[in-house]
């Protein structure tokens, strides 16, 4: 079995070498794979590498564990990984885990999750896993992270073996864990929730006197009780969301009937 592990925070994060040894523990004979960004890539979708060279260098995570580090996207790893490491795709492929929850529609704008929607690109059974985060200093730092990734890491080496057990219809599990999460803590079939964040544009002055901005936002914790959000944010619990590739509108019989002529016919 080959799993190969990407993610969108780089290659020094100490997820990467705990989600490892708890893959290597629920899959004894597994080869696992790691290629990872060289630096942070948080917030860059499945953007890929198409009008620059890419460089991948051999690094050593700790005594045991290698990883490749990659001048690119985290797609760009996934690109790499299947087709120039190892020239196959992989039976599972998971992404993380992620320094910060990834929510709601808005995970359109995650690296994290653009990896793992290139992976079941591609025909891998794919994860996003990520940990939520409440102190927002820690969510974008590379080196030195004070974090124990230990039970999030075994908590989706426990979901990522079932995962492959069954045929499972969608093409990625988005999973989100509580920052205080034990193996005890209850899981839940969830669905996206529109927004993870509120949005907030803050204008600042440079020293010559030109605007420049920053895109932020504040946590949403009101949400619907079925959604990622409500389930993990007020009560706690790790959120399970199936997603699909194919974006397409549910009920397009329905749309076509109320909307397709007026949006096909093309006389003035």
């Amino acid at each position: 079995m080959n799993i190969l592990i990407v993610n969108d925070d780089g290659i020094y994060s100490p997820s990467l070498i705990a989600l490892y040894n708890a893959l290597k523990e629920r899959f004894k004979d597994a080869e696992i794979t790691i290629v990872a960004p060289t630096n942070q890539q948080s917030g860059i979708g499945r953007a890929i590498s198409l009008f620059e060279p890419l460089r991948m260098t051999k690094v050593k995570l700790n005594d045991d564990i290698v990883g490749y580090a990659v001048s690119g996207t985290p797609t760009d790893c996934v690109i790499l990984g299947i087709y120039q490491i190892l020239k196959k795709v992989p039976d599972l492929v998971i992404s993380g885990i992620n320094i910060g929850e990834n929510l709601g529609t808005e995970i359109m704008t995650s690296g994290t999750l653009g990896a793992a929607f290139e992976a079941a690109h591609h025909g891998a059974k794919a994860i996003a896993s990520s940990l939520q985060m409440t102190a927002d200093h820690l969510k974008f730092k590379e080196f030195d992270i004070p974090i124990n990734f230990e039970i999030p890491a075994k908590i989706t080496a426990k979901i990522a073996e079932k995962y492959v057990k069954y045929d499972m219809p969608c093409d990625v599990l988005n999973i989100n864990i509580p920052e205080n999460a034990t193996l005890k803590t209850p899981v839940e079939i969830t669905r996206l929730a529109r927004k993870m964040y509120t949005t907030h544009v803050e204008e600042r002055i440079d020293p010559r006197g030109r605007s420049y901005y920053w895109i932020d936002g504040y946590p949403i914790f009101e949400e619907e009780e079925d959604t990622d959000v409500y389930v993990l944010r007020k009560k706690g619990h790790v959120s399970i969301t199936p997603l699909t590739l194919d974006t397409t509108i549910k009920n397009l019989d329905e749309f076509k009937s109320k909307y397709g002529e007026i949006l096909c016919k093309m006389e003035r």
